[in-house]
């Protein structure tokens, strides 16, 4: 566009004022505040301008007159004012099949933790008011005491697993040294690394040992005046394989308790059910790691937990009790909402109804129930312009958990017809009201219905059915 035309373009972009001036634009925009109506016209201005400079509006083969530039911020604007009334975190259909899906809020909370929210957050609670004394109480019992009956030890709640093994060694080693292994040095995600973490709680990291080899001799070796915990962190989210050592849990306690230092254990995870039944071998119960010795373990809420964001530190009284009274535990302490979600779960897990806690019941589920649910969502995408079929495939736990480790399922494939990709499909479902989050691979969309809710299925057909039909319009 030459400078001539592109500045009469420009000059005919409206004023703010010239906009709200307009009856024709005012329909759809009393319903909202001035100041915001304003504030989304400023900005669709904006973005005309910066259209018209680029060549995407006015262009000198296809020019715009000031009335359709009008309609063109009428139309923007009411689309930018409709985003505003719909919440930025949203509900998602997850048909990944990645069970604690990390960008997808990890664990989803059950209909009892749900309740419990809903009842506790839309009013006021006894969160610190003790109600038989009328006196001001304290915020852990809620989940205390389900901790400890489960646990067989004491334990306390922060807002999740990085700040309660944060405070752990702010506590416990702050100006000392925390033996750990080199092979257990990990990064959590998004570049969160938990030796950033540690030091940042004042302990110094004593590293020992390799990567793929760490013996009790080198933590012996290691131990000084400065010591001031050991520490054992599992390897959640990767394995390592091979020509490898690791000490046992039993010979860190037996030199933990020759040193008279704590020995503290990172299980990140969460895992109080034994999973080992449903195909996870490797991934290990927090109780099995406090009945062997060790004196403190920190672990999430919102994994294998299956309750809401939350960290864990669980273990000998006297270490809870002096952790506890660090002053660091009320900037890390959780809301009156983690603690009715994580006292409605641990409530469940006590009277054993697994099938209450979505993350549970989805791990158990079985290979029947995710055939058959299959075949009858396959059944509804007859007719649509797409290949479908059912194949093999597997299922992910997710979240830094169980490396290495999936669980058997039946994906619902499809392939789009000729002329359309699965990416542009894929796209299609992200966008959708609700979105859906599905797997493709090869030129293919998979669904994996064991990450979805029984009664989202209907959903997921409703949606495809209207994607691919308006994609063949």
């Amino acid at each position: 566009m030459n400078k001539a035309r592109l500045s009469e373009s420009l000059r005919e972009l409206p004023s703010v004022d010239e906009v709200l001036g307009q009856r024709t634009i005012l329909p759809g925009f009393q319903s909202f505040p001035r100041d915001l109506v304003i504030a989304e016209i400023r900005c669709v201005i904006s973005e005309l301008r910066d259209d018209i400079q680029r060549g995407v509006v006015g262009s000198e083969v296809c020019p715009i007159s000031k009335t359709e530039l009008n309609e063109e911020i009428r139309r923007r604007v009411l689309v930018r004012l409709a985003d505003t009334e719909k919440p930025s975190v949203r509900h998602v259909i997850n048909a990944s099949g990645v069970i604690l899906h990390t960008n997808l809020g990890r664990a989803p909370l059950s209909e009892n933790a749900l309740a419990s929210i809903r009842e506790v957050s839309g009013g006021y609670c006894n969160l610190e008011y003790d109600l038989i004394d009328g006196r001001r109480g304290k915020r852990d019992i809620h989940a205390g005491t389900w901790l400890e009956r489960l646990l067989g030890v004491p334990a306390i709640v922060v807002n999740n697993n990085a700040a309660a093994i944060f405070l752990t060694l702010q506590e416990l080693a702050h100006g000392g040294e925390a033996i750990v292994s080199r092979g257990e040095l990990v990064e959590i995600g998004d570049g969160f690394r938990i030796p950033d973490i540690m030091t940042r709680g004042g302990a110094l990291l004593r590293e020992v040992g390799t990567t793929n080899r760490t013996t009790i001799a080198d933590y012996r070796g290691a131990v000084n005046k400065h010591t001031g915990a050991l520490l054992r962190v599992h390897r959640s989210n990767f394995q390592i394989v091979g020509f490898t050592e690791r000490p046992e849990l039993d010979e860190l306690v037996e030199l933990s308790r020759e040193i008279d230092c704590p020995l503290v254990e990172d299980l990140g995870s969460g895992c109080i059910y034994d999973l080992s039944p449903h195909g996870f071998k490797n991934e290990p119960v927090v109780t099995n790691s406090l009945r062997a010795g060790v004196d403190i373990v920190t672990f999430s809420g919102d994994k294998l937990l299956g309750g809401p964001q939350a960290g864990i530190i669980a273990g000998k009284a006297k270490w809870v009790k002096r952790i506890r009274e660090n002053p660091l535990f009320r900037a890390l302490r959780a809301d009156k909402m983690t603690y009715a979600a994580l006292d409605a779960t641990l409530r469940d897990y006590q009277l054993q109804r697994w099938d209450e806690i979505p993350v549970l019941r989805m791990m158990r589920m079985s290979i029947e129930e995710i055939q058959s649910r299959a075949h009858d969502l396959a059944a509804m995408l007859e007719g649509l312009p797409a290949e479908v079929d059912l194949v093999e495939g597997q299922s992910l736990p997710g979240g830094g958990a169980t490396p290495e480790q999936t669980l058997p399922t039946t994906l619902v494939r499809l392939k789009p017809q000729a002329g359309d990709s699965a990416d542009s499909l894929q796209r299609c479902l992200r966008l959708n009201d609700p979105p859906i989050v599905v797997r493709c691979e090869d030129g293919r969309i998979l669904i994996d219905l064991r990450t979805v809710f029984p009664g989202e299925d209907v959903t997921i057909s409703d949606s495809l059915i209207r994607v691919l039909q308006a994609k063949t319009v």
